[in-house]
């Protein structure tokens, strides 16, 4: 690299893109370090954007960048990695010496998550800060806006998109573990911008004008009248006046905390559908609606601000509402188990993040909240904020599109560590203890609160899991998973109160104090004064409920009588899983047996079409075992959530048990007669899946053309087919007028050359053509079961018995027809006596 002075920055990004293609990886970083080190904010500005790409990809997925989840520990560059976008590292340091200088970087509106973009292109502003007064609009119209991001929302803009960009990744190649960098960097970053102890430390990089200076103060946005849109259609104004920054040291730093969570959130979870999105477009109105649903008292609602504070937050009503452009969100987006698992990390670490709240400040007065760190007031909204709604509808979305298999587990470990804050207290105890001792009493207030996460998600799993095989281990460690968590001692009642206050009267709120509504999705810094908000059980609940659903919502109860029968319903799925896991386990023993050595002869069970439904390949042995485990302590589970006592269990099992048995395995699954045929009911589909009931797979084409079996030799099997259709064509008339005799002959005859299939049973099976049947029932000689190994066996058997005895072969083979015409002649004379005894 040339010296600094002597070097454009024209130049230097050209020679980067040079030194990328050419250099080693390990001299690329450290020349790049030398650059971020030697050159000043001008000339890196130019490189930042190119440099950012280069590490985590474009937003379009053409650049791949350094594929970080990809990069494993054991990986040689992967020590090179983290060092390099460390949060005290190069790259963080060169994006504070670019903020320090006030930078802005474009991002295309087009790159936004679908409900973002539809929100700006129809003239609404989103309600997150996030995209506030960056807005910058171009002459060409609307569908060339950007934001303008500083600096560090553009590195962590990047750096979230990375995760849900779809890029061309090489053949073979897929995330397999939650060791990779990507993983380990984003958790390295929420631990450090969001600390459970001590402060976010300050920036590493300082000039001579002082610390880093977080964003300018926001002033009202301005509408998009003269950008394409008439002006009557209002862009939403957030009227926001940002307190000093410069008031409270703390506060020039914790802006970081904020904006690396905003950008999170808005990029991995602001994803829903186009449904959801016209339910969620107009918060505002929603909030009057629910002002007058309350009937609040009829004074203005404006928010109480504390003296000194200088802060408001609040909205206007955008008048009127655009449709939405046709297509714009019609692509459903599915997030991958890779975008779930980090989801998890971040819903894990905000728990830590809030729980970590100094007891004396959780429990202080609304007017010590003043006195209160900025670090410490942001810990206290973190999780209802910033977070509730768009993991709620995020939640939603999987549970509705999510396939049908066992990947659900991580969209399903999601919600559960949501729903259980208490387990990332910090506290050191025992799981064990813990699941005794039952959920504390102070977090009735987070499960009100958060009372469709409880209610609404158990009820969409509840959809999932009757539509899944529970003898799968897989799925039933997830259903014993969500009983186990619901069914700790006092969440039950925690729920049940929280229901009761949502189901109380609204005429019972009369006469009430001023109450101020609190919507999660009401935006702002969180560095905005904290209302005083008067509020209680009943108005907290109904906010939140109508918050997420609306005011048209039709809640269902829990523990409401609609929801028990669907319990029961799963009660007894999981009853009847139960039996057939007992089933297979005591299946698996002659399956063994089957496929032994002797099954090569043909000694075992000949229908290699048979199968044991109802329990994949693996589902054997230990998991055979894990699976009735899960199940028997899954019922246990749901016994105590919905207090089933034991009689009510037994009389379940009774009606199960009567309809059970085991002549009953063999029926067919229920059905409805159709035009084509018979038709699968759902309870036919669920007895299928959990391998109750399944259709008889036979064989019913011509016998002599059956797939070649293992046991069978099969140059003998074309061999003695092609000599039997040669006498079959040849005396077939013959053969026939043989057997349509009703004397000993013809009987004789019937023994020798019908199709075995035909006189075995007269059961009805499947339909077939007139033609095919005809030529079935036709008599024909058959050498199929010669080709068999078991038949060879025992004629060498039969012929060194023979040698024994001085027979010679030709000898030994008269005796071997003489002795089988004889079986038959014993056959057809005793046949159908031995048949009725």
């Amino acid at each position: 690299m040339a010296a600094p002075a002597l070097q454009q920055p024209s130049f230097l990004l050209a020679n980067l893109k040079v030194d990328s293609t050419t250099k080693p990886f390990l001299q690329r970083c450290q020349e790049l370090v030398k650059v971020i080190d030697d050159y000043p904010a001008k000339e890196l500005h130019l490189i930042f954007p190119w440099l950012v790409e280069s590490v985590f990809g474009s937003l379009d997925g053409v650049i791949m960048g350094w594929n970080l989840q990809f990069l494993q520990a054991r990986s040689n560059e992967y020590n090179i990695v983290m060092d390099f976008l460390d949060p005290s590292g190069p790259m963080m340091k060169l994006v504070y010496k670019l903020q320090a200088e006030e930078y802005k970087y474009e991002i295309p509106v087009s790159f936004l998550p679908g409900p973002v973009k539809a929100s700006i292109q129809e003239g609404v502003l989103p309600d997150c800060p996030l995209f506030h007064n960056k807005l910058q609009f171009p002459l060409s119209g609307l569908q060339t806006l950007s934001l303008a991001l500083n600096p560090f929302e553009y590195y962590m803009f990047i750096f979230a998109s990375s995760l849900i960009t779809p890029k061309n990744y090489p053949l073979g190649q897929h995330v397999s573990s939650l060791d990779n960098a990507y993983f380990v960097l984003v958790d390295t970053y929420l631990k450090y911008f969001l600390p459970t102890e001590g402060s976010v430390p300050p920036s590493p990089f300082a000039d001579n004008r002082g610390s880093v200076s977080p964003p300018a103060p926001r002033a009202p946005s301005v509408p998009f009248a003269g950008y394409g849109i008439h002006s009557t259609s209002l862009l939403k104004r957030h009227i926001s006046h940002q307190p000093s920054v410069t008031a409270d040291p703390a506060a020039q730093e914790i802006w970081r905390s904020e904006a690396l969570l905003q950008v999170f959130v808005e990029i991995w979870l602001h994803h829903y559908s186009l449904e959801m999105y016209q339910k969620l477009q107009s918060p505002q109105v929603k909030l009057a609606l629910l002002h007058y649903r309350l009937s609040m008292s009829s004074m203005p609602c404006q928010p109480l601000t504390p003296p000194g504070s200088g802060t408001l937050d609040t909205y206007q009503v955008l008048l009127p509402f655009h449709p939405l452009p046709p297509g714009l969100l019609e692509e459903t987006f599915t997030p991958t188990e890779e975008h779930v698992l980090v989801v998890r990390l971040l819903v894990k670490h905000l728990h830590a993040f809030s729980c970590s709240l100094k007891p004396e400040q959780v429990c202080s007065s609304p007017s010590a909240h003043s006195h209160a760190s900025p670090l410490e007031e942001f810990k206290r909204v973190v999780v209802q904020r910033f977070v509730q709604q768009k993991l709620y509808v995020f939640l939603q979305h999987c549970f509705g599109h999510w396939p049908l298999d066992a990947s659900f587990r991580a969209v399903l470990e999601t919600w559960l560590s949501y729903i259980q804050p208490w387990r990332y207290t910090g506290e050191n105890t025992n799981p064990q203890t813990d699941q005794n001792k039952g959920v504390p009493e102070k977090w009735g207030l987070f499960v009100q609160e958060n009372l469709l996460m409880y209610t609404k998600l158990f009820q969409g799993f509840l959809n999932r899991v009757v539509r899944i095989d529970l003898v799968n281990v897989k799925n039933a460690l997830m259903v014993f998973r969500v009983a186990k968590v619901f069914a700790q001692p006092n969440l039950s009642e925690m729920i049940q109160k929280g229901e009761q206050l949502f189901l109380e009267p609204e005429h019972v709120l009369h006469h009430r104090q001023h109450r101020v509504f609190l919507t999660p999705s009401h935006g702002g810094s969180f560095l905005s004064a904290r209302q005083s908000v008067v509020t209680d059980g009943v108005f907290r609940v109904k906010s939140h409920v109508y918050g997420l659903e609306g005011q048209d919502c039709q809640y269902k109860q829990m523990f409401g009588t609609e929801l028990r029968g669907a319990v029961l319903k799963l009660i007894q799925i999981i009853a009847q899983a139960r039996q057939t896991a007992k089933r297979i386990s005591d299946h698996s023993a002659e399956v063994a047996a089957n496929n032994s050595f002797m099954s090569w002869f043909g000694m075992g069970s000949p229908d290699l079409n048979y199968t044991f439904n109802g329990g994949e390949v693996d589902d054997t042995g230990e998991c055979v075992k894990k699976t009735h485990e899960f199940l028997e302590r899954s019922l246990d589970y749901l016994c105590q959530i919905f207090r089933l006592n034991a009689g009510q269990l037994s009389q379940l099992m009774a009606t199960l048990g009567s309809g059970q048995d085991d002549g009953n395995v063999r029926q067919l699954p229920d059905c409805v007669q159709g035009e084509n045929g018979l038709i699968l009911t759902d309870l036919g589909r669920m007895q299928i899946i959990n391998g109750l009931r399944r259709f008889e797979i036979e064989y019913q084409g011509d016998p002599e053309l059956q797939p070649i079996r293992s046991y069978e030799n099969a140059v003998l099997v074309r061999l003695f087919f092609k000599i039997s259709s040669l006498v079959n064509e040849r005396f077939g008339g013959h053969m026939e007028v043989l057997c349509s005799r009703p004397d000993f002959l013809g009987r004789l005859g019937r023994h020798y050359l019908a199709s075995p299939e035909v006189m075995a049973d007269g059961r009805q099976r499947s339909p077939e053509t007139r033609r095919t049947a005809e030529r079935n029932r036709r008599p024909r000689l058959s050498l199929r079961r010669l080709a068999s190994y078991r038949t060879l066996l025992m004629l060498l058997f039969l012929y060194l018995f023979g040698v024994l005895f001085s027979f010679g072969p030709i000898s030994s083979t008269l005796l071997i027809l003489t002795g089988g015409f004889l079986y038959g002649l014993f056959i057809t004379m005793f046949g159908d006596k031995l048949k009725s005894q």
